[in-house]
């Protein structure tokens, strides 16, 4: 099949969104439509909602302008009487409208059968294009490596480790020791080593929760982590951070405290 996606992935995201309507006899679903691509012989295009009129069953609801609709699902409740008994089943029909030119939505959309009762239910699947979430992040060194502060901006779901090494960030305390074995080394992001370790002085809401490994790690250090298992905006969470690089040749790091990671 064709499918909407977002022609700069980088950037912008494709959300799925289910939207349930109650049907009202008499009344549709007041959603005005505007195609922005489409043209072709096969019906193939881009239809999206321009507008929510007044009275339409869609006012009111989750529906958006912009969003373009995927699928639509009626349902209907049919009682029967089998042995006796009255029993309840519901029945569903569907039609698909995903990347379909105005007069092939419009042609899908009138295809599907007229509300019998207000006890019926339709339900939009919509996909709708949002622009990833970011977070700014602020970078600072040690004052005895003499580098100015760096501001990065990271897209919601980046590791923070891979995102800092991939611009540029130099990541490498030589005062770390290893978690497993007490020598030095690189881990390669395996969570053991502490050379990626950063002190979080703002924002630490905005990465996800430390995991029982990196918690032991860190006891006794609680605003650090491990970059290499921080995930930047958790939960699709927007914000600033601001970040200490190598935290151990900061002045307020206390001597008692080398052998956190040991």
């Amino acid at each position: 099949g064709v499918y909407l996606g977002a022609k700069s992935s980088k950037e912008i995201m494709v959300d799925t969104v289910k939207v349930e309507l109650r049907r009202r006899v008499g009344e549709g679903l007041g959603l005005q439509l505007l195609e922005i691509a489409g043209g072709r012989e096969d019906g193939l295009g881009i239809t999206v909602i321009d507008g929510i009129l007044d009275g339409g069953i869609a006012q009111g609801s989750d529906v958006m302008v912009g969003d373009s609709i995927a699928a639509i699902t009626v349902v209907k409740k049919n009682t029967s009487n089998e042995h006796s008994s009255l029993s309840e089943q519901e029945t569903r029909e569907s039609v698909e409208t995903e990347c379909l030119g105005y007069d092939k939505t419009v042609e899908a959309i009138m295809s599907m059968p007229a509300p019998e009762t207000d006890d019926e239910r339709i339900i939009l699947t919509l996909k709708r294009l949002r622009r990833k979430p970011k977070v700014t992040v602020k970078l600072q060194y040690p004052p005895s490596q003499q580098e100015p502060d760096v501001t990065l901006e990271l897209f919601s779901g980046e590791n923070l480790r891979r995102a800092m090494l991939t611009r540029g960030v130099k990541l490498n305390d030589s005062l770390s020791l290893r978690f497993d074995s007490g020598g030095r080394g690189d881990c390669g992001a395996e969570g053991t080593c502490g050379t990626c370790v950063v002190n979080i002085t703002e924002g630490g809401d905005l990465l996800n929760p430390q995991k029982t490994q990196e918690a032991q790690m860190l006891v006794k250090n609680p605003r650090w982590r491990l970059a290499c298992k921080a995930i930047v905006g958790f939960g699709d969470q927007e914000g600033s951070m601001t970040v200490r690089v190598n935290p151990r040749q900061w002045g307020d790091y206390k001597k008692s405290d080398k052998t956190a990671l040991q």
